[in-house]
């Protein structure tokens, strides 16, 4: 099978690369490496079956030629990370809006089956945990810039599903629940590579808000494993699935473990919100999803549990 992979390079595409090729499918990537990094897929430049190229999904010439060469395409090209959210949030809006709207306009003209990357921040601020995908989406004020990416990524569903039901176009919608593991990047404020790179330096261990939010974080092969799934499971076409662990840890508590599995004497601080982000930031207190769905369809259950990720994630860091 052709599989092509919008942000291909970047955490989560270069970990999907390398199982899509272990499996003996062609897979092809493309690029802007805003967020991405070549340094991801290097080592696949070798392989007989990968091929990448450095460009964006607004080039519509280039995306109408990649799509149509492809029998399936991960569309995972987006804004990522809490920092460049609030900071350019018409970056956000146009790359996740528009950019999926390339994509699903291309493989429509032969309907190609099409896996959009959407994200549990979609949940907003819900308190019907644990978050289900039929479950009500609450977002705060469009004032509050920090929704502007759980608003994209709502009309990506919204425009696939749409495609799916006016067009019979074949998609399906995965979102994603703190995704973790080695070859992450810190730099646009994921959580836990941050805390490993603090704490292996013996620096502060940088808290946001008190602390006491609580997340579910789940193992980049895991991950690729749910894909993987819903790639090959006809009955999946038209859906929407959330993919995670449920499993759940506050910020404080993680970066205690984070602490004591590095071996740091890094302290623990804590900042508050409006001197991380911006004044009025808001947060959800807990993210957990409800798994009942894809178990049901796929027998999916995470196999890689927090500590153990913690631990693979510090050896990843250590050995670069």
């Amino acid at each position: 099978m052709r599989v092509l992979i919008t942000g291909g390079a970047g955490f989560v595409g270069s970990h999907l690369s390398e199982a899509l090729l272990a499996a003996g499918h062609h897979v092809h990537i493309v690029d802007d490496l805003s967020t991405g990094s070549i340094d991801n897929v290097t080592h696949l430049k070798s392989h007989a079956q990968f091929g990448y190229t450095i460009d964006t999904v607004f080039n519509e010439q280039l995306t109408a030629e990649l799509v149509d060469h492809a029998d399936v395409v991960f569309h995972l090209a987006a804004a990522v990370g809490v920092k460049l959210i609030v900071e350019r949030p018409v970056h956000t809006i146009e790359c996740n809006v528009h950019g999926t709207e390339v994509v699903l306009r291309h493989a429509n003209k032969k309907k190609k089956l099409v896996l959009i990357a959407s994200t549990s921040e979609v949940y907003g601020k819900s308190t019907d945990v644990p978050f289900r995908e039929d479950a009500d989406l609450v977002l705060g004020a469009t004032t509050r810039h920090r929704w502007a990416y759980a608003c994209s990524k709502m009309l990506d569903e919204f425009h696939a599903l749409a495609y799916y039901k006016e067009r019979k176009l074949p998609v399906v919608v995965f979102r994603l629940f703190n995704t973790v593991g080695p070859r992450q990047s810190g730099q646009y404020g994921m959580v836990l590579p941050n805390f490993v790179r603090q704490a292996l330096a013996n620096e502060p261990i940088t808290v946001f808000g008190d602390g006491t939010q609580r997340r579910s974080f789940t193992y980049v092969g895991d991950v690729v494993r749910g894909l993987l799934g819903l790639m090959q499971e006809p009955k999946a076409i038209g859906q929407v699935f959330n993919i995670g662990n449920v499993e759940e840890v506050t910020i404080r508590q993680l970066a205690e473990r984070v602490k004591a599995a590095a071996g740091s004497s890094s302290p623990i601080v804590t900042i508050p919100y409006e001197q991380a982000y911006d004044s009025g930031f808001e947060d959800m207190p807990r993210r957990v999803p409800d798994l009942t769905k894809i178990n049901a369809l796929l027998g999916y259950e995470p196999k890689v549990q927090l500590d153990e990720i913690i631990q693979r994630v510090i050896e990843d860091f250590r050995a670069r």
